[in-house]
């Protein structure tokens, strides 16, 4: 029988990469035959926590019907988000944190989804309850999705749940969770050797509104005048997205990890859902916003909220 493949969304980061091996390691102790793949390649965050713990970096997958007849998913639900041929393919079970939309199955499945701020904390907490524990290596990474999700606990989304979490895994890792996770942080900020076309499809996902089809994409940073030195370079490769991909609105949410505020770079319409969102107005296609750093809790919601 071909192996189960688990993979977490399109553009992974360190959690749908983290979460997919962890996972997938969980499944190998059950007496499972699974292997974690991605669905893009990976960020230099996420690669230097691999390198860190000694792991390998999955191989990435276009498509999993050719493979496999069986997936799992991590950190995601929405068919948008997920492996191209999705739909012809049986979903085993879903692990995630996020809202549930866009998804189907033909057969019952096993679903496991709860708000806290990391999919990896989820996870940790299905080993515990099967009895088992996660290795010095896989512990590592699911600390540093931890840490990336939650922006080192300074986010919204976390929980003590998963700080409670981070705190156990880091012992199983032999890691301080302060020094490691600044470091690991800081090395996803290196913005300059990377093109606008790059920037714009690290860290992207789509979300449909209503009639609109938007795209969400963020991007940490030490400092924001850095990024928006590009502004008319990264103006130009949100357009020509939006026409490629026929986004109605593209959104940038550049975040300072150190700062914990965010700026809007929007291009596309309609751009008044934007500032009725967030009770702004853009100049110069951009706003700041003061304290909002998560996507998936200070972004989305509201912006969903405006296009009703």
């Amino acid at each position: 029988m071909a192996k189960i493949l688990v993979f977490g969304h399109q553009n992974p980061d360190t959690d749908a990469i983290g979460a997919a091996i962890a996972f997938s390691e969980l499944q190998k102790q059950k007496g499972q035959d699974t292997e974690a793949v991605a669905l893009g390649k990976v960020g230099e965050e996420t690669q230097f926590a691999l390198d860190y713990f000694n792991l390998q970096a999955p191989r990435v997958i276009a498509k999993a019907g050719d493979q496999t007849n069986d997936v799992m998913l991590v950190d995601h639900n929405e068919f948008q988000q997920s492996v191209a041929d999705i739909e012809d393919v049986k979903i085993l079970s879903v692990i995630d944190h996020h809202r549930i939309s866009n998804f189907q199955t033909a057969d019952p499945l096993y679903y496991r989804a709860e708000p806290v701020g990391c999919t990896s904390t989820i996870i940790l907490k299905l080993y515990k309850e099967a009895g088992l524990a996660p290795t010095k290596a896989v512990a590592g990474i699911m600390l540093s999705a931890i840490i990336s999700d939650t922006l080192l606990f300074k986010s919204p989304t976390c929980t003590q749940e998963d700080i409670d979490a981070a705190k156990e895994l880091a012992n199983i890792a032999e890691v301080d969770t302060d020094t490691y996770g600044l470091e690991m942080l800081k090395a996803g900020t290196n913005l300059t050797n990377k093109s606008a076309e790059e920037l714009m499809d690290m860290d992207a996902k789509s979300f449909p509104m209503s009639d609109k089809n938007v795209r969400i994409a963020q991007v940490n940073t030490v400092d924001l005048e850095e990024v928006f030195k590009r502004q008319t370079e990264l103006e130009q490769a949100m357009e020509k997205a939006n026409k490629e991909n026929n986004y109605d609105l593209f959104v940038l949410l550049v975040t300072n990890i150190l700062d914990s505020d965010s700026e809007l770079l929007v291009v596309g319409d309609p751009i008044e859902k934007i500032e009725k969102a967030f009770n702004v107005t853009l100049n110069n296609h951009r706003a700041f916003l003061k304290g909002v750093v998560s996507r998936k809790k200070q972004v989305v919601p509201p912006l969903t909220e405006s296009f009703q």
